[in-house]
């Protein structure tokens, strides 16, 4: 019995092993699909997010909140680093980062952004989702 167990250990891990590269490649185009979502056909970007004037000349009236953009942590990436902190507790951001294919400077601000959210805490350096009530 232990032979069959040992033999099936191996298979899995062998698998796992075949599948890593595949998994960081989906994860990489993820995010260059994401990335891509904000420009249209023409490849300029969807929407300008600055002008080259002064405050008040953006046409806006000066209404809002006085930031340009989304919210900080409502983009997809915010969400797709929600999701591995949620498969994986305690992930830390250098494995996000790793996993997401992107830098590690973005992610220090989109999960603090998650934290004051209430979706996610921070434990020693590792990162982890709130229990659902």
């Amino acid at each position: 019995m232990a032979d069959f167990l040992d033999e099936k250990r191996r298979e899995l891990k062998q698998r796992l092993d075949e599948l890593r590269p595949l998994v960081e490649e989906y994860h990489r185009l993820e995010a260059a699909v994401a990335a891509l979502d904000g420009v249209n056909a023409g490849g300029a970007p969807a929407r300008r997010r600055g002008g080259g004037g002064s405050g008040g000349a953006n046409g806006n009236g000066g209404e809002g909140s006085g930031r340009r953009g989304r919210p900080r942590g409502s983009g997809t990436r915010g969400k797709q680093a929600l999701e591995l902190v949620r498969a994986t507790p305690g992930i830390t951001i250098p494995e996000i980062a790793e996993q997401m294919g992107i830098q590690q400077n973005y992610l220090y601000r989109v999960l603090p952004g998650l934290q004051k959210e209430g979706l996610i805490r921070k434990e020693g350096r590792g990162w982890h989702a709130m229990d659902a009530a």
